[in-house]
């Protein structure tokens, strides 16, 4: 049993708290077209990426990462486009 003041374990915990930061509002999933474009370029990007590397094939390998580079530009412009999160093309549909 230790014998260190329970003001000592308090004190770590503190250091662990994020002050002001509000925690009540919603973030969301990034549920959005612009969002799914992203990833599922970024996903394809990978997959070239991978296979790349198990055949030692270096140019392949840049043009998976450039395509992965390409699905952070596409989601980017998508969300300024009005595609994103709440963005002006969307409905809202309310969840």
């Amino acid at each position: 049993m230790s014998k260190a003041p329970a003001s000592a374990s308090k004190s770590a915990t503190e250091a662990a708290v994020h002050h002001g930061v509000d925690h009540s509002q919603e973030l969301g999933h990034g549920n959005s077209p612009a969002a799914w474009t992203c990833v599922i370029v970024m996903l394809v990007g990978a997959l070239v990426c991978s296979i790349a590397f198990v055949i030692a094939n270096t140019p392949i390998f840049i043009a998976g990462g450039a395509v992965m580079v390409l699905g952070l530009i596409l989601g980017y412009v998508m969300r300024k486009a009005g595609y994103g999160v709440e963005g002006s093309k969307l409905k809202s549909t309310g969840h």
